[in-house]
């Protein structure tokens, strides 16, 4: 069966006396309660051993007895009898399901998802210092619309002593976006904005944008790597800045044009770490010496339950900063998060 499979099955009882079967091609069976599937594996609740994966592979036969929804990559949609079969989906007349065809079965309800991460250090004795790193995301995805929205705060001081201490970051940014897909592929969006940055001399910025975007990948497994999302985007931005010693040359209000990709990767050899990649690009349309550019690497990975922990590497340049400080900013952070 194909890894990129994601097939979900919802079993509802009809009485103590009824149970899902599964019998694997060693002869053994299990009953009990069918799961999703998803990955090559069907979780199943067994009535002897509890929870369990099994290799979707390995199953000769799964009998279950409720309609599934069968979601097309057209995103129409069927109601059908299915089963597994020596490692097949099959219908009810038992004939093999067409996967190049199918999008997911028995597709989840979409609900909000997200993730907070924190990260703080303190050192006292020689050095004083205290600093502190809060990232948060909350993102949804419905059948034709996407909201993703992303806050950072970012705060550090040091010094000798508790007296004499610096603050040497000081840093908050907000940004939202809504996708809307007029295929399976294609969509178009608007996003926004707002940061500020005592420490570079950034009073606020605004930014406004909208454009149109492909969706390359969509969670999609390849066999000998594992699972990909890859999306590019394009489109146009207005900006407003106010710094506190501006750039004679620089424009505190311009337009721009927008050029953005965002790669995520879950690899094979470990379904619990999420990479990810994102880069954003933006000259100016009337004068290309000046353009900001955002990027980020790093990845995530759950450690217990809902718990993470997350290593990223980000990157700020601003051609015109403010006047006396440098165009490029680089954090590490590490830090520990929940997600849901």
């Amino acid at each position: 069966m194909k890894s990129k499979i994601i097939f979900a099955v919802a079993i509802l009882v009809a009485g103590a006396v009824f149970a899902d079967k599964v019998t694997l091609k060693s002869g053994s069976y299990l009953t009990g309660k069918a799961g999703q599937m998803s990955n090559g594996e069907l979780s199943f609740t067994s009535d002897d051993l509890g929870d369990l994966k099994i290799k979707v592979a390995n199953i000769a036969s799964l009998d279950v007895t409720t309609e599934n929804v069968v979601e097309y990559v057209d995103a129409t949609q069927e109601k059908k009898n299915l089963s597994v079969k020596d490692g097949v989906i099959v219908d009810e007349k038992r004939s093999p399901l067409d996967m190049a065809k199918v999008k997911t079965i028995n597709p989840v309800k979409e609900t909000w998802h997200g993730s907070v991460n924190v990260a703080y250090q303190s050192s006292r004795g020689n050095t004083y210092q205290n600093s502190a790193t809060v990232l948060a995301n909350v993102n949804r995805r419905w059948e034709k619309d996407r909201v993703n929205a992303n806050f950072g705060y970012y705060y550090s001081e040091t010094g000798v002593s508790k007296e004499d201490k610096e603050k040497s970051t000081d840093r908050w940014d907000l940004e939202g976006q809504h996708d809307h897909f007029w295929s399976v592929k294609f969509y178009t969006y608007e996003n926004a904005r707002y940061e500020q940055d005592d420490i570079a001399g950034l009073d606020y910025r605004l930014r406004l944008g909208a454009g149109a975007g492909y969706q390359w990948l969509d969670g999609r497994e390849f066999a000998s790597t594992g699972k990909w999302s890859f999306n590019q985007e394009v489109g146009a931005a207005w900006i407003k800045n106010s710094y506190v010693n501006q750039d004679p040359s620089a424009d505190d209000s311009y337009a721009t044009v927008r050029y953005a990709h965002h790669l995520k990767y879950f690899p094979k050899w470990n379904d619990k770490v999420e990479g990810f990649h994102n880069l954003e690009f933006l000259p100016q349309v009337d004068d290309w010496e000046n353009y900001l550019i955002k990027a980020d690497i790093g990845f995530s990975t759950k450690i217990l339950m809902d718990f993470d922990l997350l290593c990223k590497i980000e990157w700020d340049y601003n051609s015109m900063p403010s006047i006396g400080r440098k165009s490029s900013d680089i954090r590490y952070i590490v830090g520990l998060g929940y997600k849901w």
